[in-house]
């Protein structure tokens, strides 16, 4: 997402380098290929032309320091105002009751019940709560069928009444059940409607009157751009909404949405969705994403995702076994799936500052890890804690059960070997301390 956005606002940054003063016609020269560079990414046109109103009078409004150049003032500018267009601050979920009550409303296809899902993966797993999911789509086929197997996943019992057609009965009996069975937080997954849709849009106001949500949450799938922004206008108009949920932000999508939405309705983005996996869902930080927008990259969300999949207890023994050299492929195997869950490999490295630009126009196939474990995985019990034993007629027999070539097993061979000397190293505070003393030489 927003990857072409990046390079526009990249270029046209280009107009200030080099000179030493912001003038009103290299700022108005700048601020025009900006705002071209946000209607390309489908952004609402006043949002736009108000943006770049207020860069471009902010910029005028500030002196230039000897050590801060004209593009790099303009960098931040840029940044802070992204984020406060986004909404500034990041809008966590609130729990005010016992149990907190969440209806989720969207259109046909933009991915709500695959959120609700998600949502309560995420409720399970970071917030230690105990969520009850509500099939409460009676309309769509298989919608029940979706909810439960997904559930069944996540390991989060999901209320259905297949024989009701009454989407507020079930609603309500799916809360008592949650009062019953002490679940403090209840998801209800609604049928997926049209804004035109004049009978389906009373039946969810309906819904929600019966229930009194807490919170609101309006699923909105990205890639449909300006689209998604005049459909939310619609639904908040109807449903005055707690929060945006924008799915699919690891598709082709130019970002219009998640720049015009909250000036458009005035409710916060509190979630994305960057993949199908269950674990593929982010809180919503502004001043993160103005910062990934500008090629900045992201860290401080890499590091959270990395801590959300490492678990400390197996990162301490990994440690000890490091120091004892004795890290082998039951290690390796195990670090290659936690690093998966972690999301789209190209996503990850988007959030490394300066990588997100090296990486535009290549392309990282998510199954480059497939050939690895297929190799890992042919190797023996004994192999994969011994990997020294494994001589020439073993990376033969690996090769032709892995299905690869004796030239990938060599080469997964040796870069496990370095990769075992540079953990050795990394791991010998003074060797590490060495290192460091180099770098500035090398």
């Amino acid at each position: 997402m927003f990857e072409n956005l990046s390079d526009k606002l990249d270029r046209a940054f280009k107009v200030l380098k080099g000179q030493g003063t912001i003038t009103e016609i290299n700022v108005a020269e700048t601020m025009k290929e900006i705002r071209k560079a946000l209607l390309d990414a489908d952004v609402n046109y006043k949002t736009a032309k108000a943006f770049t109103d207020d860069v471009r009078q902010k910029a005028l409004g500030q002196n230039v320091l000897t050590a801060v150049s004209p593009g790099q003032l303009l960098t931040k500018l840029m940044n802070d105002e992204l984020a406060e267009l986004m909404g500034g601050t990041t809008a966590e979920l609130t729990f005010p009751a016992t149990p907190t009550i969440i209806l989720i409303a969207g259109l046909n296809g933009a991915g709500k019940t695959t959120f609700t899902g998600k949502l309560a993966n995420y409720l399970k797993t970071q917030k230690n709560k105990k969520p009850l999911l509500v099939a409460d789509d009676i309309y769509r086929p298989a919608a029940i069928d979706q909810l439960e197997v997904l559930g069944q996943q996540i390991g989060i019992p999901v209320y259905a009444n297949r024989e009701s057609k009454d989407p507020i009965a079930i609603a309500r009996e799916g809360i008592a059940l949650a009062k019953q069975n002490g679940h403090n937080v209840v998801i209800i997954d609604t049928a997926g409607r049209l804004a035109i849709d004049e009978a389906m849009m009373v039946e969810i106001e309906q819904v929600k009157a019966a229930v009194n949500p807490h919170e609101i949450l309006f699923v909105v799938d990205s890639m449909t751009g300006q689209d998604a922004v005049n459909t939310a206008k619609t639904f908040n108009d109807r449903l005055d909404f707690t929060g945006v949920v924008l799915t699919k932000l690891d598709g082709d999508t130019r970002g219009g949405a998640a720049l015009s939405i909250k000036s458009v309705v005035n409710k916060p983005i509190k979630f994305i969705g960057t993949g199908e996996k269950m674990e593929a869902l982010d809180v919503f930080h502004p001043d993160r994403m103005a910062s990934r927008i500008l090629g900045m990259g992201d860290v401080v969300s890499l590091v959270e995702r990395a801590q959300q999949q490492f678990d400390e207890k197996e990162a301490a023994e990994l440690q000890k076994k490091i120091r004892k050299n004795k890290f082998d492929f039951n290690d390796f195997y195990s670090q290659i799936q936690q690093i998966k869950k972690m999301g789209n490999m190209k996503d990850l490295m988007g959030m490394i500052p300066g990588v997100g630009k090296m990486m535009k126009d290549v392309e990282v196939d998510d199954n480059a890890f497939k050939a690895i474990e297929a190799i890992i995985q042919s190797m023996t019990p004994f192999e994969k804690g011994n990997p020294e034993t494994i001589n020439q007629s073993r990376r033969t027999r690996i090769a032709k059960g892995s299905g690869t070539d004796l030239a990938e097993v060599n080469r997964l061979m040796k870069q496990f070997d370095d990769m075992k000397k540079v953990m050795k190293q990394m791991s010998n505070p003074a060797a590490m301390a060495s290192m460091m003393r180099r770098m500035p030489k090398m």
